[in-house]
C-alpha cells in the first residue's frame, strides 16, 4: 500500500511540476565570449562562413576562418582561462538532475518544455524540435546525451514563448555532427570528441569541444543575445562639426561631378574648385570656391579624423582583401591594417539598438566591387556608421554604401549609379562623383540644407519586406512605413544593372510580377523623393 501511494505521489508531482524550471543557469565564465572553442584540438573552417564571437583553441591552431566578427585566440592566457571555464561548465551540466527521459530520436515536430533531459545513448535530431519556455524567459533546457549527437539535413531547433538560445545546453558524450542546412540553438559541449558543421548550417549559440577538433564549412554561427549578455552600443560617435553639413567635401583638392547626381547636403572644397554639380539637383549649397564655410568644415574634419584615429579597436579584421562576402558586424570599433577589397555585401547589425555606433578604421586604400552593398539591419542607422580610411576610396558602379567616409589624404571616387547614404569627406585629395545619389542625414540645423530629418531618410532594412524570395512568378514588396505609400516606387534591375521595371507603391503590399521575365537574379531599389530608402536582391526560380 505504501509503495502504491508513493508511486501515485511521484506521478502527481511530475504532472503538477512538468512545466516548472528545475534547472539553474550554469556559469559560462569566459566561454560565453566564444562561438567556437576547443580545449585541445584544431579549429578550422572551409568555405565562406559568417562568424560572430571569439574563436580559439588552447592546444592547436585556428585556420582559414577569414574575417571573423570576434577575436582569434590560440594558446594564450585567454584560452587557458576559457579551457578551465569550459570544463567547469561541463561539470555543471553533467551534474544536473534529470527530470525527463525522452527517446533518442528528437524532433519530428515535437515540443518540449523546460527541464533536464537525459538520453542514455546516441541521439538524432530530425525535422523540427520546438522548445517552449511557456512565457518564462529564464526557462532552462539541458540535454544530457550519453553518446554522439547527429542532426538530419534541414533539421531545426525552434524557440517559442520566451525561450532563449542562451538558456539551452547540449552536453554530448561523443561526436556532434550537423548535416547540411541544420539550425541548432544553444551551447553545445562535446566531451572527448569533435564537432562538425556543414554547408548552410546555422548555430545560434556556441560549439565547445573538450579534447576534440572543430570543423566548419560555410556556416552562420553567432553567440546568443540575452541572459545578461552586454548590450552593444559601440564607441562614442565622433563630432563632425561643420563638416556634417556636407555630403561631398575635400579639405584640399578639387571636387568634380559628371552626369546627373542627386545630392542632399552641401558640396565643396577648401582648396581648389567645385565643378559639374547642378543646383537643381542639390538640396544644399554648392561652394564653387573656398569660403568661410569650407574653412570651418576643413578644421572640423581634421579634428574628427584625429579623434577617430585614437579610438582603441575592439576587433581586428585580419583579411582586408576578403572584406564583405556577407560578413555581419555588430556595434564595435574595427580595424583593418591593409588595403581593402570589398566584395558583395556587408551587414551591420545593431541588435535592436537604434543608437548603436559602428566605427571601421582602415589603414589602406578601399575598393569595392560592382553592386557592393553595406546593408543595415536590426535598427542600424547610417548616421551612426563611420569609416576612417587612410588611403584612396573607390565606390564602384551600382554600389550602395551607408555611413560617413572620413578619408585622410586620399582621393574619393563614387562611380556611376552608386548610392551613398552618408558623406564622402577627405582631409586631402580629389573627390569625383558620376551620376550618383548621396544623402547626408541628419543635417545639422545651422546648415543650408536644413529640413532633412532622421525620420525622412533612412536605410534601415526594416523599411521594406520581400516575400516570398526566392519565388516562382510573383513576389510582394511590403512597406512598413505608411509615409512611403503613394510616395515611393520600386525599380527593378537585371544582373547587368539595366532598369527593366518600375512599379508605384500605392498600398502597403505591392505585387511584382516576373511572368514575362526569364528566371534569374534581379536587384530592386525602393525610391522616394529621388532617394533610395531600401534595396536588395530578388531570385526568380
Amino acid at each position: 500500500m505504501k509503495t502504491l501511494i508513493s508511486s501515485v505521489l511521484a506521478i502527481l508531482m511530475i504532472v503538477i511540476f512538468s512545466g516548472t524550471n528545475f534547472a539553474q543557469a550554469p556559469v559560462m565564465g569566459t566561454a560565453a565570449d566564444f562561438v567556437f572553442f576547443s580545449t585541445d584540438g584544431a579549429v578550422s573552417n572551409s568555405g565562406i562562413s559568417q562568424i560572430t564571437g571569439n574563436v580559439g583553441t588552447n592546444i592547436g591552431s585556428n585556420t582559414a576562418f577569414g574575417n571573423v566578427n570576434g577575436q582569434m585566440h590560440s594558446q594564450d592566457l585567454v584560452t587557458a582561462q576559457c579551457s578551465t571555464d569550459v570544463q567547469a561548465l561541463y561539470a555543471d551540466l553533467d551534474g544536473a538532475t534529470p527530470n525527463f527521459f525522452p527517446s533518442s530520436l528528437l524532433g519530428n515536430g515535437g515540443t518540449l518544455v523546460a527541464g533536464v533531459y537525459s538520453i542514455p545513448s546516441a541521439a538524432t535530431l530530425n525535422l523540427q524540435l520546438t522548445l517552449d519556455a511557456e512565457n518564462d524567459p529564464n526557462a532552462i533546457f539541458i540535454f544530457q546525451i550519453a553518446g554522439p549527437l547527429s542532426t538530419g539535413a534541414g533539421s531545426k531547433v525552434i524557440l517559442i514563448n520566451g525561450a532563449q538560445a542562451c538558456n539551452v545546453f547540449w552536453k554530448v558524450e561523443g561526436l556532434v555532427s550537423m548535416a547540411a542546412g541544420s539550425t541548432m540553438r544553444g551551447t553545445i559541449i562535446a566531451n572527448n570528441a569533435a564537432i562538425e558543421m556543414n554547408s548552410g548550417d546555422t548555430l545560434e549559440g556556441r560549439a565547445l569541444a573538450i579534447i576534440g577538433a572543430i570543423t566548419v564549412d560555410g556556416v552562420l554561427a553567432y553567440t546568443p543575445i540575452g541572459c545578461g549578455s552586454p548590450v552593444l552600443t559601440g564607441p562614442v560617435a565622433p563630432d563632425l562639426g561643420v563638416a556634417a553639413c556636407y555630403a561631398v567635401f575635400s579639405s584640399n583638392g578639387p571636387v568634380t561631378n559628371t552626369g546627373v547626381s542627386y545630392i542632399t547636403g552641401d558640396v565643396g572644397t577648401n582648396v581648389g574648385l567645385t565643378t559639374g554639380f547642378d543646383a537643381l539637383d542639390v538640396v544644399g549649397e554648392i561652394h564653387p570656391i573656398p569660403d568661410g564655410s569650407t574653412t570651418a568644415a576643413a578644421a572640423s574634419l581634421l579634428v574628427a579624423y584625429n579623434n577617430i584615429n585614437t579610438y582603441p579597436e575592439d576587433i581586428e579584421l585580419l583579411y582586408p582583401a576578403q572584406f564583405g562576402r556577407n560578413l555581419v558586424l555588430t556595434p564595435h570599433t574595427y580595424v583593418m591594417n591593409g588595403a581593402v577589397t570589398f566584395t558583395d555585401s556587408l551587414y551591420l547589425n545593431a541588435q535592436g539598438n537604434a543608437d548603436a555606433v559602428f566605427v571601421i578604421k582602415i589603414y589602406g586604400a578601399v575598393e569595392t566591387s560592382t553592386y557592393a552593398k553595406v546593408l543595415l539591419i536590426n535598427g542600424t542607422q547610417s548616421k551612426n556608421v563611420y569609416w576612417m580610411v587612410n588611403g584612396s576610396f573607390d565606390l564602384n558602379e551600382y554600389s550602395v554604401f551607408n555611413g560617413t567616409i572620413i578619408g585622410n589624404t586620399g582621393a574619393i571616387s563614387i562611380n556611376s549609379l552608386a548610392t551613398l547614404n552618408g558623406r564622402a569627406l577627405t582631409t586631402g585629395g580629389a573627390v569625383n562623383t558620376a551620376a550618383i545619389t548621396a544623402v547626408a542625414s541628419p543635417i545639422p540645423g545651422n546648415c543650408s540644407s536644413v529640413g532633412i530629418s532622421d525620420t525622412e531618410i533612412t536605410s534601415d532594412k526594416s523599411v521594406v519586406g520581400v516575400y516570398p524570395n526566392p519565388f516562382n512568378i510573383n513576389t510582394y514588396i511590403t512597406v512598413n512605413k505608411p509615409a512611403f505609400i503613394n510616395h515611393a516606387e520600386v525599380r527593378i534591375f537585371n544582373i547587368l544593372g539595366t532598369e527593366i521595371m518600375r512599379v508605384n507603391i500605392i498600398e502597403q503590399s505591392t505585387m511584382i510580377s516576373f511572368s514575362k521575365l526569364p528566371r534569374g537574379v534581379y536587384f530592386y531599389s525602393v525610391v522616394s523623393n529621388n532617394q533610395i530608402v531600401d534595396n536588395g536582391k530578388l531570385i526568380s526560380q
